[in-house]
């Protein structure tokens, strides 16, 4: 049973300009990404594009789950990676685990676009 859905859409340009004021190690980029996905980031040519998809990825998943009652959660605590096939995935951290398990979440499924300047993302909570 669907939970929640949560949308989003981010600006590639406005991540591009947190990159080109502060540099990858940007508080931004600290305070809303973890290490594998900032490593992840490292290895790819477009690295405003990705920031701002999986920026659009957070907010969508913590949207859909807010509509399951969560109130708040650190958004390093929403980790999207890929998979080896190249779709991109939610990884719960493990602070996230025992607040999903409280919510009754048993999956998130997430889809991510970007075209010319946007990043979008959509992601559905699913009840176990």
């Amino acid at each position: 049973m669907v939970r929640g859905i949560g949308v989003d859409l981010c600006l590639i340009s406005r991540i591009q300009r947190v990159i080109d004021r502060d540099g990858l190690e940007s508080p931004f980029i600290r305070k809303c990404f973890t290490e594998a996905e900032r490593k992840e980031a490292a290895s790819r040519s477009d690295k405003a594009a990705f920031y701002a998809a999986r920026f659009a990825a957070k907010e969508a998943i913590f949207k859909a789950l807010s509509a399951s009652g969560v109130e708040h959660c650190d958004l390093r605590m929403i980790e999207t990676l890929h998979s080896p096939e190249g779709r991109p995935f939610f990884h719960p951290t493990p602070g996230l685990d025992r607040i999903l398990f409280e919510a009754k979440i048993h999956t998130i499924h997430l889809s991510i676009t970007t075209e010319g300047d946007f990043a979008e993302a959509f992601a559905i909570a699913e009840e176990s």
